[in-house]
């Protein structure tokens, strides 16, 4: 089923969500989530989309996408999901495959049955035990940057490690 609009539907509130879909609604790091029965679109199961997807407030995806994502909302990818995208939204829920580049102003949480490969970046990141996630990882406040790192030889990343025997 594929459904792109507003308003409550009957088969959203009875198969979309899923238990570990109600944690969603909470306060998270201070950050205020969007409540999972108020999406404002969803990509059901069994439907493909390829293109640009911008949004307000929440849409989950249990299809298959491919494109861009760029929104100031929670987006929030099922279990049955499949997307290729660049995606930049303020935070992101992933249980399914995922394979691109994901920014998240706030947070990125990654359900035990994510499968993502690509750079996260985010200034809070949640991998629950099982998560697969190949790539790499971006953790920095975005107000501040990141301070340079000085290891316990005493030498900085931009210097080589002494050698032993050195």
């Amino acid at each position: 089923m594929g459904i792109f609009g507003r308003g409550k539907d009957k088969a959203l509130e009875s198969k979309s969500l899923r238990k570990g879909d109600m944690m969603i609604g909470a306060k998270k790091n201070g950050a205020a989530l969007a409540n999972p029965n108020e999406l404002n679109a969803l990509l059901g199961r069994g439907s493909e989309f390829e293109g640009k997807l911008s949004f307000e407030g929440t849409v989950r995806i249990d299809g298959t996408f491919r494109g861009d994502i760029q929104s100031g909302g929670l987006l929030m990818i099922g279990e049955p999901a499949k997307v290729e995208a660049e995606i930049t939204v303020d935070a992101a829920v992933i249980g399914g495959e995922v394979r691109g580049n994901v920014t998240a102003r706030s947070r990125i949480e990654l359900q035990p049955t994510a499968r993502v490969t690509g750079t996260l970046s985010t200034p809070a990141l949640v991998v629950q035990q099982g998560a697969l996630f190949d790539g790499h990882c971006q953790m920095q406040n975005r107000e501040r940057p990141a301070r340079p790192v000085t290891l316990l030889t005493g030498a900085t990343p931009a210097e080589p490690h002494p050698e032993p025997g050195e």
